[in-house]
């Protein structure tokens, strides 16, 4: 369905069950613009047609069966974008968050085969899955702290519900979590070893479904029945990751004792501390809104990343730049010190650009 020499996005039909591969492994799969425009025509088509009982979807790669299911969206072409000033870099948060709810609010079993590698966008094209299924190879994370920006695709929404506060845990730190761990926080729905699935995508267009919700259940019958639970830390992140701000965050973390008190503080210091307050407000916020209203404030917050303090002084500018352009590991965040961020900096970020009738995502949930 791609006009690329190279189809990044492939999409067929086999048996009654919509099949998407993400086909972009030199990228880890990471989305770009063309990608959100495939995989949503196939979304779209596939919803009114009576034949398409469900959707599945996976990465490819060399490692393992699928490789990376999909490191996020492209962050190279975020830096290109927002220095050059390309009106595409609009387009592609637009389209993106329109795919996130779309898949959120299927209304036909979308599994997703969450293997290897699935951060930050891949997240977004998994986490409203009717069945999301990891396997011991699934690196799953919102890292977008690292870069200066904040967990988007419905990051919001899907981080604020998960056990506890481990929400704002991961939302800040960007940790990655392992299969199991995905599974304990509410981030996954079952486990499956990654050498049964390549077994199970092959079964799905030759098993003659009577139902959408058979096609379901035959994945369901492909996953470990009782997997073990991460061992979390839960009420040491509670208690930390329910105060009320960041620096109150960080001054219990460096006033413990442990292990993890230790490394989650010095986490925290190398994030952005502007966007970690940002972050935090975003998580408490969405934790009280529906999808729609989350993602149009999400896409608010990416306007703000990008345009409050345009070109390189911008925090995502800087971040990108220095993670994956200059690779020198070294940002230089503005303020320097969480302790210097204070809410006049915080709350414009919340103040949406647009009046409601002319909102991108106007037409979400309507």
């Amino acid at each position: 369905m791609s006009h690329a020499p190279e189809t990044h996005v492939i999409t067929e039909v086999r048996g009654r069950v919509g099949c998407i591969t993400l086909n972009r492994p030199k990228a880890l799969n990471a989305l770009s613009l063309g990608m959100i425009r495939d995989i949503t025509a196939a979304l779209l088509s596939w919803r009114d047609d009576a034949h398409v009982l469900a959707v599945a979807i996976r990465g490819t790669g060399k490692e393992g069966p699928f490789g990376a299911f999909c490191a996020g969206g492209d962050i190279r072409f975020f830096h290109q974008a927002a220095l050059s000033g390309n009106p595409e870099l609009e387009d592609f948060f637009t389209e993106e968050y329109a795919l996130n709810h779309l898949i959120h609010t299927y209304p036909k079993p979308y599994i997703a085969l969450m293997d290897g590698i699935c951060m930050g966008g891949g997240m977004g094209i998994s986490q409203g899955a009717s069945l999301r299924i990891v396997t011991e190879r699934s690196k799953i994370a919102m890292p977008e702290t690292g870069i200066g920006l904040f967990p988007d695709v419905g990051g919001g929404y899907f981080l604020s519900r998960c056990t506890g506060r481990t929400g704002e845990y991961l939302a800040l730190t960007g940790l990655v979590l392992g299969g199991t761990e995905a599974l304990t926080v509410g981030l996954a729905d079952a486990l499956m070893d990654s050498g049964r699935l390549t077994g199970l995508w092959d079964s799905l267009g030759q098993t003659p479904y009577e139902s959408s919700e058979a096609v379901e259940r035959w994945c369901r019958n492909h996953v470990q029945k009782a997997p073990a639970r991460a061992a979390w830390p839960l009420a040491d992140i509670d208690r930390v990751f329910g105060l009320d701000s960041v620096g109150a965050m960080v001054k219990a973390l460096e006033g413990g004792q442990g292990d993890w008190a230790r490394d989650t503080a010095a986490l925290l210091r190398k994030r952005s501390p502007l966007m970690l307050n940002v972050v935090l407000e975003q998580v408490r916020r969405a934790r009280g809104m529906g999808l729609a209203d989350e993602l149009r404030m999400e896409r608010d917050l990416v306007r703000r990343c990008f345009h409050l303090r345009p070109g390189a002084a911008s925090e995502t500018v800087e971040g990108i730049r220095a993670l994956a352009v200059d690779k020198d590991h070294q940002p230089r965040w503005n303020p320097e010190r969480i302790e210097d961020v204070g809410p006049d900096l915080v709350e414009p970020f919340f103040v949406s650009p647009w009046p409601v009738s002319a909102h991108p995502l106007r037409a979400l949930g309507h």
